[in-house]
């Protein structure tokens, strides 16, 4: 099943774990802020997600 990266601004503390651990460089700090700058590379792993401190990021499971 497919996922697509969520992200919740207002909780994001701009720390840039997420941005660290990911495989693919998805994720990037702009203005203290985690964006999804080439989200087509995104393979789904969740590092991001399991590293981020402030419950910022996740998967969600796409609908068939």
């Amino acid at each position: 099943m497919a996922k697509r990266l969520m992200i919740e601004p207002k909780w994001c503390k701009g720390c840039g774990i997420c941005a660290a651990f990911c495989p693919k460089n998805v994720l990037e700090i702009r203005k203290e802020k985690v964006f999804a700058v080439n989200l087509q590379d995104c393979i789904g792993c969740g590092l991001c997600e399991l590293r981020c401190p402030d419950y910022a990021i996740y998967l969600e499971k796409e609908a068939d």
